[in-house]
């Protein structure tokens, strides 16, 4: 349906958008929404969006770490097993708690309800520049198109800003217990191949990880529009706390399966750098969010990342990838983005490829 442009209007529409707390996603890639209502994007494989079945990620209770020798070595080996063969698993009992998860899911919501135009403006929060993203700046097709928006907000950012607000108090409990738990499953991961080195925590510091809360409008374009457009993660592991809502789905066995919430458990996935260290051992997935018609979406996830300059390098040989920093990791993506839509990730730096 065609927008009036009475200018008796105007004024009302302008006041909307200033305080309605979504992006302009069909104002700003409108092009790409009228292709698909007349036809022009009939070349997106529509099949791909629709998922075979629904999956419980495998779950382990991370409460058998505390418990007799065979029990926690049993809890690391289903760990390592659910790592190399889906690349995703869920915890229970993981440390983190209920109240702090429930503060946090709070006051993000909070933040995310501010008007649309408020939450751009970076004078009204204390995160780092190109904090607050939403949609796909590059995309030139709605399957380059993630109907989402976000804070990427680095830990540094948080702990300067300790005490500030109820948001950034709340936001460093939780980063705070979330990256210890993070380190314990690398560890672990570490561990389950053969090495028992301080890798992780040498590398991995407060100041390289980054935490990520998202929000996925509801979207009428549904399901031809993705919350999240299909990547793998380029970090060593994600934890992620989602809401009851769902949307998260992951290729296993070379179709797209979605993922069943589960309140109790947070879900923990593989990053490209682990798959790069461990040789191809450990899987780290391509993943997407689809959207909701009715219903909004929320999601936290944190992010184990390294600093800059540290080189990742195949764990065992002969190496199945070579070697490269986390820079330059990071700079062929932003590179192949920007060229292509999209994100080629570790096939580039495959040995065989040079």
């Amino acid at each position: 349906m065609v927008k009036s442009t009475n200018h008796s209007q105007q004024p009302n529409q302008k006041l909307s958008m200033r305080e309605s707390p979504d992006p302009p996603f069909e104002e700003t890639y409108k092009k790409l929404f009228d292709d698909i209502r007349i036809g022009k994007a009939s070349n997106i494989n529509y099949h791909n969006l629709f998922v075979v079945e629904e999956c419980e990620l495998p779950l382990i209770d991370l409460e058998l770490l505390n418990g007799r020798e065979f029990e926690r070595e049993e809890c690391k080996r289903k760990i390592a097993k659910a790592s190399q063969e889906w690349g995703f698993f869920q915890v229970v009992n993981h440390g983190i708690s209920h109240d702090i998860l429930e503060k946090m899911r709070m006051e993000q919501i909070k933040l995310f309800k501010k008007p649309f135009n408020e939450k751009m403006n970076e004078k009204n929060h204390k995160f780092s520049k190109g904090s607050y993203r939403w949609g796909t700046p590059s995309a030139t097709c709605l399957q380059q198109l993630s109907w989402s928006e976000a804070f990427h907000v680095p830990l540094t950012d948080i702990s300067n800003s300790s005490g500030v607000s109820s948001l950034s108090t709340t936001m460093e409990q939780y980063a705070t217990t979330l990256s210890e738990l993070a380190h314990k499953l690398a560890r672990i991961l570490s561990e389950k191949m053969g090495y028992k080195s301080k890798y992780f925590r040498e590398t991995c510091l407060v100041n390289t990880c980054y935490l990520r809360m998202n929000r996925y409008p509801a979207c009428p374009l549904s399901p031809q529009v993705f919350g999240l457009m299909p990547h793998t993660d380029s970090d060593f592991l994600t934890i992620l706390h989602q809401d009851e809502i769902g949307g998260l789905q992951l290729v296993r066995d070379g179709k797209w399966i979605s993922v069943k919430p589960n309140p109790q458990a947070l879900i923990i996935n593989i990053g490209d750098l682990f798959q790069a260290w461990s040789n191809g051992v450990y899987k780290s997935v391509e993943h997407r969010v689809v959207t909701n018609k009715a219903k909004e979406r929320f999601s936290t996830a944190f992010f184990l990342c390294p600093s800059y300059d540290t080189e990742i390098r195949s764990c065992f040989e002969p190496p199945v990838y070579r070697r490269f920093t986390f820079r330059e990791f990071r700079q062929q993506v932003q590179e192949d983005v920007k060229n292509f839509g999209y994100k080629v990730g570790l096939p580039r730096f495959l040995v065989s490829s040079h």
